[in-house]
């Protein structure tokens, strides 16, 4: 097939990445193909490698760029000097733009296991990186006694892990909607560290 009259190469990359993100949450990185991502996107598969090396490049760079994303879009939070009212601000954070992505959040955490030993350092660095901004609001709240927790980086993991399994049964038209969500969740991520 060739490509869609009057696209571009941009507006391919695009369409492949949104293809690669929807088949890998379906089916799994492992069970795809790169003629089934070319079926998807509407072009060859030789096409598909003017966008990325190979199967592999393209988890990389879709788990990489998801992580770089997650980071940009924090660093535009205004989180108070507060502890508990930037754990708070972090909390709803983490829910909304989880549950607007949940298909490339579900392979950003469940895909981390078919990445090369170097593209797995490199995203778990940058998940790290996002981990520690969670750690320090626990630091200070430990430290300024409003926040109780026995060990800091078990109770962010805990945190993160909670927050981002929304994604498994959230849907905007389901029972509860995305600010009661975020209201009952954040409940639950104050008592978890006795704030």
């Amino acid at each position: 097939m060739a490509r869609t009259t009057g696209s571009t190469s941009v507006e391919t990359g695009q369409r492949l990445r949104r293809a690669a993100v929807s088949l890998f949450a379906r089916h799994g990185y492992a069970a795809v193909s790169m003629r089934q991502i070319a079926a998807e996107t509407g072009v060859q598969v030789g096409a598909l490698y003017n966008h990325t090396t190979d199967k592999q490049s393209l988890l990389f760079d879709l788990l990489s760029d998801h992580m770089d994303d997650l980071m940009a879009a924090l660093d535009q939070v205004v989180l108070p000097a507060d502890p508990v009212l930037a754990l708070e601000a972090f909390t709803r954070f983490h829910l909304r733009y989880h549950a607007e992505r949940p298909d490339a959040v579900f392979i950003a955490y469940m895909e981390l296991r078919n990445l090369t030993p170097e593209n797995f350092m490199q995203v778990e660095s940058q998940r790290r990186a996002y981990e520690a901004r969670l750690e320090e609001i626990l630091r200070r709240g430990k430290a300024g006694g409003v926040m109780h927790v026995a060990d800091v980086k078990l109770a962010c993991l805990a945190i993160i892990a909670l927050l981002t399994g929304v994604t498994t049964w959230f849907r905007p038209a389901g029972r509860l909607s995305q600010a009661e969500v975020e209201d009952i969740y954040w409940d639950m991520t104050r008592r978890l560290v006795d704030a």
